[in-house]
């Protein structure tokens, strides 16, 4: 019986643990802590690996999922079956909104970068959190806005110079999942080929333009985090 109690204690505090994380983050912060609590009620958690998917184009949606920890992709695939990153989700941060509000197919993929936790809510809870509070819709109209914007700025530069669009990147990257830090703002260390993809550049000409603004001062490399000390001087690079 103690083993059992203390199983269920442990389950309970890791739930207590996940839905205290997502209160804070945007899309929850400053809605009603009892609707979010009833929106939440049904809410299952998950510990992923790295290089896991989670979505695949096309599957059906039956939930939103929230990232607590970790970091996904989302990915598709161009005319010429080359794989694609849409976009960079950290912690805070959701996927697969809109499958459950236009109610089609998954319109891309999902995978993880490193273990990630992601709590995954189902469709009708948070279509009915958005229609009981309105603030919901308007947090989701924000995220989405933000999204677009990014989406515009980088096609805008597909066909500026290396650097710039390497330099944008890590401004994206920032924007969205930055942290900031006693030597600048923190992003996380991705795979030279997911900069690669995001920029659209060969992944041996990342790797010249990240040493190159390496060696000006512009970032700092560590195994895990690149750390950009004056995001101002990072966008004046831009041509």
């Amino acid at each position: 019986m103690l083993a059992i109690n203390v199983v269920m204690e442990d389950r309970y505090n890791s739930h207590a643990a996940s839905n205290a994380l997502l209160l804070s983050s945007p899309f929850f912060l400053g809605l009603p802590e009892a609707a979010v609590d009833v929106a939440l009620n049904h809410l299952v958690t998950r510990t992923h690996p790295a290089n896991q998917v989670i979505l695949l184009e096309n599957d059906w949606g039956g939930s939103v999922y929230f990232i607590i920890e970790g970091w996904v992709k989302i990915r598709t695939y161009n005319l010429e079956g080359k794989e694609v990153t849409l976009n960079i989700l950290g912690k805070g941060e959701l996927f697969g909104e809109m499958a459950a509000l236009d109610e089609v197919p998954r319109s891309t993929d999902v995978i993880t970068l490193t273990p990630t936790i992601i709590g995954s809510m189902p469709s009708q809870d948070f279509v009915k959190l958005l229609h009981n509070e309105p603030m919901s819709g308007v947090k989701l109209a924000q995220l989405m806005a933000r999204r677009l914007r990014q989406v515009n700025r980088r096609l805008r530069l597909r066909e500026s110079d290396s650097q710039s669009r390497v330099a944008d990147t890590l401004l994206f990257l920032a924007e969205g999942q930055g942290t900031k830090g006693d030597s600048g703002t923190q992003i996380p260390n991705l795979p030279h080929r997911e900069l690669s993809s995001l920029s659209g550049l060969a992944r041996e000409t990342v790797t010249r333009v990240l040493t190159r603004l390496e060696k000006k001062g512009l970032i700092k490399r560590e195994q895990d985090l690149i750390c950009i000390p004056d995001l101002s001087a990072l966008e004046r690079t831009i041509g």
